[in-house]
């Protein structure tokens, strides 16, 4: 069992934490660990969209501006719960500040710009709501209450159960302050996962007292690429590991043996996406296999302030090659729970760049907080789902500036998403999911001008706004909910399946008790136990994961908030 090398399929975040643990807890040399990926970021990305068009663009499109910034998709830490991650980030050095980790870089910059959120939902004719005050009624109480007290072990009773399902006989829940926070801070949908909810509500429960405020909420110094990808990337290298990108794995060859159900890679088939030749890696007896089966920003495309991002309906690298997996082996999940229903996974994103700060002072005046402290949400006034409720028809975060080490000092980066992109805009008429980068800036100012309390209102600076614009870039994202997509919880492997001798599956799509998925804390978990199993070190040596279900104080404090 125990390993001497180690091939990753997939550099993201998973992979390089369990590589960081082969290095440091088992003692490995860097020159015995592989990777072969696609990219070197996996979803924590962030880069100029010049850098990013050879990656993620649809070639398709006559893109004319690559300028700017673009990340699609954005990353809250907690240090309360994202244990892990923290231990891992304390391994490395930073890649932007000298003589600190990339924890204490991370530490510093929070201790220094710390969260709280003073507009959290905005609503058209209201301004600022009180999102204190959660609009729970007491059949809403009592589901929450069932759902957090539910014990491990009676789990399963939720397998394939939607929110929505569990909610069957209460749609007043959908209408409620905390559901708006709640799905707008995670990215649930009433079609996720009941299963994936009530993990959440053991694990992030302490968030009940505060989520009007997102106190609770760290963040990185800069984008996540820069602040947490970067760090490993240069630690691996410097630790002589080979990182192989532009490879595309897209098939195991597996062991012929008596025993049917032995899981032993023996072989990878993988296309080099440059220049479209295919090529064979052997695995001997001596190597682990680390493999990340799924990834939200798998199929992702991207375009351009006069141009939408285009819909691409590849089923995606990674859960591409789980499915292959899963025609051999009967105990490896099943993805297409995650990756054939885009209509309970599919967003859009976009990354805004100014070329001065007049925008950003307005989102400022308009919500009265400083840039870095916010999740704003705005909630429609009128009807928009299916039965008719009222929902939330965007998101921005406002991060502190600069987002990126590049950017200049009057440039601004904001970036947004709209969790449902077949629902029409309101000043724009089309689906969210169909507009530039143009109209998705318009539709913005449009939401603000709705919120705006003079006297004055920021649709008289329209104009100079839209003149300020450098880029902006919208992302289509088929896949970035899919892993809170309704599910049994045999639906993701285990990160070692039974019977496995030498593949792993690590990232957000291995089942791993009690964690909750969409945290860099999962991630970095998955590949920490794959690289002790490998190894030979004992589970015990995993970092402890805090319970705050079970704390009694937290238990106390979110039952007084339930009645707010």
């Amino acid at each position: 069992m125990v390993k001497r090398k180690a091939i990753m399929i997939g550099a993201g975040l998973a992979n390089m934490a369990a590589a960081v643990y082969l290095i440091q807890e088992a003692h490995w040399k860097g020159d015995q660990i592989t990777f072969y990926s696609i990219d070197d970021h996996g979803s924590n990305d962030g880069s100029t969209a010049t850098e990013a068009k050879g990656e993620y663009w649809n070639t398709d499109y006559p893109v004319d501006n690559h300028t700017g910034f673009v990340a699609r998709g954005g990353r809250m830490l907690n240090y309360r719960t994202y244990v892990d991650l923290m231990d891992l980030m304390g391994r490395i050095p930073s890649a932007t500040e000298k003589n600190m980790t990339a924890a204490e870089d991370t530490h510093d910059f929070d201790a220094h710009h710390r969260t709280y959120d003073k507009a959290r939902l905005l609503q058209g004719g209201v301004g600022i709501v009180n999102g204190g005050h959660l609009g729970l009624n007491n059949k809403d109480r009592s589901l929450l209450t069932k759902l957090i007290l539910m014990p491990d072990k009676e789990e399963t009773r939720l397998d394939n159960v939607t929110i929505a399902d569990y909610f069957k006989d209460d749609p007043h829940m959908f209408q409620t302050n905390f559901w708006y926070m709640w799905e707008t801070t995670f990215a649930f949908r009433v079609q996720s996962s009941a299963q994936e909810l009530r993990r959440y509500m053991h694990q992030m429960i302490y968030e009940f007292t505060q989520i009007e405020h997102l106190v609770g909420v760290n963040r990185t110094r800069y984008n996540q690429y820069e602040s947490m990808m970067l760090p490993l990337i240069n630690y691996l290298k410097e630790q002589g590991c080979k990182i192989i990108l532009n490879r595309r794995v897209t098939d195991f060859t597996f062991k012929d043996t008596e025993l049917q159900d032995e899981i032993t890679v023996t072989g990878l088939e993988m296309e080099n996406t440059e220049t479209n030749e295919s090529e064979t890696v052997a695995v001997d007896d001596d190597t682990a296999v680390f493999f990340t089966n799924g990834s939200i920003t798998d199929s992702a495309t991207l375009g351009d302030f006069n141009t939408p991002a285009a819909e691409n309906m590849d089923y995606g690298a990674a859960a591409s090659l789980w499915k292959k997996a899963t025609e051999h082996f009967y105990n490896l999940g099943n993805p297409d729970k995650f990756f054939a229903d885009r209509n309970a996974s599919e967003w859009s994103s976009f990354t805004l760049t100014t070329k001065n700060h007049l925008l950003l002072n307005e989102i400022t005046r308009i919500t009265t907080q400083v840039p870095g402290n916010a999740l704003n949400s705005f909630l429609s006034t009128k009807p928009i789902t299916t039965l008719g409720q009222k929902d939330v028809n965007m998101s921005i975060v406002v991060h502190h500036q600069p987002h990126f080490t590049t950017q200049k000092p009057n440039e601004s980066v904001i970036w947004g998403y709209f969790l449902y992109p077949r629902r029409k805009g309101e000043f724009v008429e089309k689906p969210y999911i169909e507009m530039t980068g143009k109209e998705m800036a318009e539709e913005l100012i449009g939401q603000l001008s709705k919120v705006d309390p003079g006297p004055t209102n920021i649709m008289d600076k329209k104009d100079e706004i839209m003149d300020s614009i450098i880029n902006n870039i919208p992302v289509y994202m088929p896949y970035a909910s899919a892993l809170f997509n309704n599910r049994a919880k045999t639906d993701r492997p285990e990160v070692i399946p039974e019977h496995s001798t030498n593949l792993a599956f690590t990232g957000e799509f291995a089942e791993q008790p009690y964690q909750m998925v969409f945290t860099e804390q999962s991630a970095v978990r998955s590949g920490e136990i794959a690289a002790y199993h490998f190894t030979g070190i004992s589970m015990d040596n995993l970092v402890k994961t805090p319970r705050y279900d079970k704390d009694m104080k937290t238990l106390a404090k979110a039952t007084k908030k339930l009645f707010s």
